[in-house]
């Protein structure tokens, strides 16, 4: 198969996945490296599919959100532990996690793709955050930072805002 066919054909199993598809799987799909398949994805980015890296795998942006409602919430806390706390509640209360932001010191607005809407997407994040080591992006913030959710009506954001302040959560 062809660089160019490749690109199409990991194009379209971006598309038409109901799931986000790891580097490594379509790598595996496309047998070629995860390095190739990074190239291949920033290519096809470049040529204009809004495919955007999650935690969970690559994933089409979704344009629009029409019929459903947003809401920034500002939250603060220090712990992997609260930070699963936070994203369990957003989840479980039927909300879709699409981003964390902060406001840096040096950099300005740094943001981060999460498109979670599930307690497995979110056990999987924390789990990778507690196996790499890694820091929060709040960590540099004191904790602070914002997070777009999605629901499917105003009130399943009213009841996320009424369990997070509960949690201690939101600011």
């Amino acid at each position: 198969m062809d660089a160019l066919a490749r690109r199409k054909k990991i194009a379209e199993l971006i598309v038409d996945s109901a799931t986000p598809l790891t580097g490594n799987e379509l790598a595996g799909v496309m047998k070629v490296t995860r390095q190739v398949v990074v190239q291949d994805i920033a290519l096809l980015r470049a040529g204009g599919l809004p495919i955007i890296a999650t935690p969970s795998g690559y994933v089409i942006l979704e344009h629009a959100v029409k019929g459903r409602a947003l809401k920034v919430f500002a939250c603060r806390h220090n712990s992997i532990e609260k930070a699963e706390e936070e994203l369990m509640i957003m989840v479980e209360n039927g909300g879709k996690v699409r981003d964390v932001i902060i406001e840096h010191p040096v950099y300005g607005e740094i943001s981060g793709t999460l498109n979670l809407s599930t307690v497995i997407a979110v056990k999987n994040l924390i789990q990778r955050l507690k196996q790499k080591d890694a820091q929060m992006l709040s960590f540099t913030t004191d904790g602070i930072h914002l997070h777009t959710v999605e629901g499917e009506t105003e009130a399943v954001l009213r009841k996320i805002e009424k369990k997070l302040r509960g949690a201690g959560i939101l600011m």
